[in-house]
């Protein structure tokens, strides 16, 4: 299926010379004078090699077409990640290096969107947002006001995050997955 290069979104995965690659990052770029471009950053599924590309906003790319469904987060051991369908009870094993980064997010029972291709993992994508609790933060300075400063913080997961100075240790809190920013306390 062809899509124009700006619409590309991290996790897509688009074909180019008879290779499947994962877009890892996506930008369009509108400078003043010229053409605007989308830069990408994907990596080559079969090798794992990260590959930079450039086209302009307009131009036509070839969008693979995966099976993307839903799975809940089992268990992680030596084998790799553990996911399971939750209607037909399913189960798949995804490599270290699919998941990447985005381990420190799976907690037991997230559920995520596991992209397959030809019945092999290829990509998974996070909810956009996740409910982690902070472990250790500054202390609050009196008189600090609360609408111009963040202070940083540890969650339990191991993720740093910039926190408004009310949050303190024990305090579950909302984060964006796609920047590790803070959205919200937790109204649980």
């Amino acid at each position: 299926m062809k899509v124009i290069a700006s619409t590309l979104r991290k996790g897509n995965v688009v074909e180019l010379d008879d290779k499947l690659y994962i877009v890892l990052t996506a930008q369009n770029f509108h400078p003043g004078k010229g053409t605007p471009v989308t830069q990408v950053d994907m990596r080559r599924i079969s090798d794992g090699t990260k590959v930079s590309e450039r086209w302009r906003t307009t131009e036509q790319v070839e969008r693979a077409h995966v099976d993307e469904r839903e799975y809940d987060f089992l268990y992680e051991d030596g084998e790799g990640y553990h996911f399971m369908e939750p209607v037909s009870y399913d189960q798949v094993v995804v490599t270290e290096d699919v998941v990447g980064d985005q381990k420190v997010f799976l907690t037991e029972g997230l559920r995520v969107y596991l992209k397959t291709f030809n019945g092999v993992a290829i990509a998974i994508e996070l909810p956009q947002k996740v409910t982690v609790e902070i472990t250790e933060t500054e202390p609050v300075v009196k008189g600090q006001t609360a609408s111009s400063s963040y202070k940083p913080a540890m969650c339990t997961n191991g993720v740093r995050v910039m926190v408004p100075p009310h949050i303190g240790a024990g305090t579950r809190i909302v984060i964006n997955t796609e920047d590790n920013s803070y959205v919200e306390r937790a109204k649980d």
